[in-house]
């Protein structure tokens, strides 16, 4: 015969007592007389559970909450109890997961009791999530959890509630304190409004004096910034004054300045004159003298050549006419040595007809 388990079944296969295969999803042929299977959940399971504890004041509770475990150690768990499967119908013998719910709960309903019997009433109707958060780390560091091969995931409380009767009461001694708190709270609200108008009054009191003070302080600062203010004016005023003396006195030593610059450039120019004058004197002295040198030169040279000779080079360019009148002129000086002297007219007439032209 042929079985096939789910994937979410861990299988542990046994033969003649013995285990020949094991894990999750198996399928396998078997011979129903000598074969053997036990399947176990591997997914997590949830269990509900409901207990009525008694509180440290002696009061009926009802706990109402949800826990979620899963199975970790399977062969562990296939020792502590059956979960041996009809391999035809792949159905249990037994019913071992309401009795390992039911033993888990049985643990949990312990650990639970042991901490609302350390509770009021009161108190434990407000104790559902430290309550759980301490009975699920309770639960995961139990012994026999453990031994089980079973990790608890999770555990919540959704409600812890009284008995009727104790709710009822509860709910009237709520609800007298709470009228309570109303009253006190009226009786407050008119204390804190009678406060709070005597606190507006003195509000408006200081309110007032620190106007009359910010007022003083306003003057006062005024007051100063006037001071302040005629102190720099004064301050700049003198500063005006000393510096406009500064610059009176700067132009004069300037002008005396540019009088003193002027006069020496007008003395240095007259000295330079004065050498110019000077120097173009002894220039012309020097000129002078060097022409009298050679004027003196000249005439001595001059004295040296014979008389004659200087007569015919100063008529070699001469004109005519000049020539014809220094020949009369050496005839009037010579003329007691002349015996007669004959002029013809052609000759007066050229000259004389020359000169008129």
């Amino acid at each position: 015969m042929y079985v096939k388990f789910l994937p979410s079944e861990y299988v542990i296969r046994y033969k003649k007592g013995k285990i020949v295969s094991e894990g999750t999803g198996l399928s396998f042929f078997f011979m129903e007389k000598n074969t053997t299977a036990c399947a176990i959940p591997t997914s997590n399971n949830d269990a509900d559970f409901v207990f009525t504890e008694t509180t440290k004041d002696f009061q009926s509770v009802t706990v109402q909450g949800q826990l979620t475990y899963q199975i970790t150690d399977y062969k562990q768990i296939a020792k502590s109890m059956d979960f041996t499967v009809n391999l035809k119908t792949k159905n249990f013998f037994s019913d071992p997961m309401m009795k390992l719910s039911k033993r888990i709960k049985n643990i949990c309903e312990v650990l639970v009791k042991s901490r609302i019997d350390s509770v009021t009433i009161q108190e434990a109707i407000t104790f559902s999530r430290t309550l759980a958060q301490d009975v699920l780390k309770a639960i995961q560091t139990n012994a026999e959890i453990k031994n089980l091969g079973i990790a608890v995931s999770g555990f919540s409380i959704l409600k812890i509630s009284p008995t009727p009767e104790t709710g009822r009461a509860l709910e009237a001694k709520t609800r007298e304190e709470i009228l309570r708190q109303a009253d006190d709270a009226l009786y407050e609200r008119r204390n804190a409004s009678i406060e709070q108008e005597r606190r507006v009054k003195e509000n408006e009191l200081s309110t007032e004096v620190s106007v009359e003070e910010k007022k003083k302080k306003i003057k006062a600062s005024e007051i100063d910034t006037k001071k302040m203010l005629m102190e720099k004016e004064n301050e700049f005023k003198k500063y005006e004054i000393e510096n406009k003396l500064d610059r009176d006195r700067m132009e004069v030593e300037a002008e005396a300045e540019r009088q003193r610059i002027r006069i020496e450039s007008e003395l240095e120019l007259e000295r330079k004159r004065q050498e110019l004058a000077e120097l173009k004197y002894e220039n012309a002295k020097k000129n002078a003298e060097a022409e009298a040198f050679r004027i003196s030169a000249v005439m001595d040279a001059y004295n040296k050549i014979n008389p004659e000779v200087l007569i015919a080079l100063a008529g070699m360019n001469m004109e005519p006419q000049k020539i014809i009148a220094q020949a009369f002129e050496k005839l009037a000086i010579n003329s007691s040595k002349i015996g007669q002297l004959n002029i013809t007219p052609d000759l007066l007439e050229s000259v004389m007809g020359k000169n008129n032209g």
